[in-house]
């Protein structure tokens, strides 16, 4: 006996209440219907279907079979949909969501190169960065900077992200130098708006730990804009690597406490829970992690001219 075949026609004769339609739809003929039942229930020693001549109904056992049966077959045809999907070629619109300075200094060339690749897929790349809500605006996935918090998002991990602080040299000769966490208290701070903790700075080196009160004159909602203010030797930024790497290359901008970190975030894809990705928005992610991850080239020495 074909289990498989057996357990598929049980279904079907449950949804459709009739061995005959059941039968039809599986083209096969009545007899062997019956008899695929039969050898179901002797097989699994219980008595599935109580049967009489006006109409077929469920035993306690076949009421738990059913429902196990088709969950298993619903997820066996989604593992089909999937596995047909990795042969099938990526195409449609892909709407997605992105930082805008990480999408300025590293998407451009990315996706320049993704969609010779994939010449079916119709991009279209929205820069903004406030959280949007994908589903209520329509975005198949997104990618967010920021340790993530649970949500109903499904997530995957792009590249690290690695803050530091930083000034220009030329405002340190002006203003000092900070020798040690709390120095940075009397320091104009230029502060990212967006930021998960917008009036503190948290540092580690080792086992010590440092939870230092910032104030400063500007505060900005955009990474590049707080760049070029510390370039321009306004005061001191906690930036992403990938933001500052070729100022700092440059000499423009220089580590401050370098023997202290910040805490790492991280690049993510998110996109909607859904137990098939579609295959555009997997490619995209896949080609992303390959891309920039596990060490993203701005942080890989000597390589300034990268990107």
């Amino acid at each position: 006996m074909d289990k498989l075949q057996a357990m598929q026609l049980f279904v079907r004769v449950v949804d459709s209440g009739s061995y005959t339609a059941a039968a039809d739809q599986m083209e096969i003929s009545r007899a062997l219907a019956s008899k695929l039942i039969q050898g179901l229930e002797e097989q699994l020693g219980v008595r599935l279907l109580h049967r009489t001549t006006r109409k077929l109904s469920l035993t306690e056992a076949g009421e738990h079979y059913y429902q196990r049966v088709a969950e298993i077959l619903g997820d066996l045809g989604e593992a089909e949909a999937v596995a047909a999907q990795l042969q099938a070629e990526p195409r449609g619109r892909l709407r997605v969501s992105a930082p805008m300075s990480f999408a300025i200094h590293h998407l451009g060339a990315a996706i320049a190169e993704f969609q010779s690749r994939h010449p079916r897929i119709e991009l279209e790349l929205t820069l903004n960065d406030r959280q949007v809500d994908l589903v209520e605006e329509g975005f198949d996935m997104a990618i967010r900077i920021a340790r993530l918090t649970d949500s109903s998002l499904i997530a995957r991990r792009i590249a690290p992200c690695r803050m530091q602080l930083v000034a220009s040299p030329a405002y340190l000769r002006r203003e000092g130098t900070p020798r040690k966490p709390t120095d940075l208290s009397d320091h104009n701070f230029l502060c990212y708006t967006l930021a998960a903790r917008k009036d503190e700075v948290l540092l580690h080196r080792g086992e010590e730990r440092a939870q230092i009160p910032i104030r400063g004159k500007l505060r900005v909602n955009n990474g590049d804009v707080i760049a070029s203010a510390a370039v321009a030797g306004l005061g001191i930024c906690l930036s992403p690597t990938f933001l500052v790497w070729q100022r700092m290359r440059r000499g423009e901008l220089v580590r401050v406490l370098e023997d202290w970190d910040a805490p790492e975030i991280a690049i993510h894809a998110v996109y909607p829970p859904g137990r098939a990705v579609p295959a555009k928005t997997r490619s995209l992610i896949d080609f992303l992690v390959n891309r920039f991850g596990p060490e993203p080239y701005w942080d890989a020495a000597g390589d300034a001219d990268t990107g």
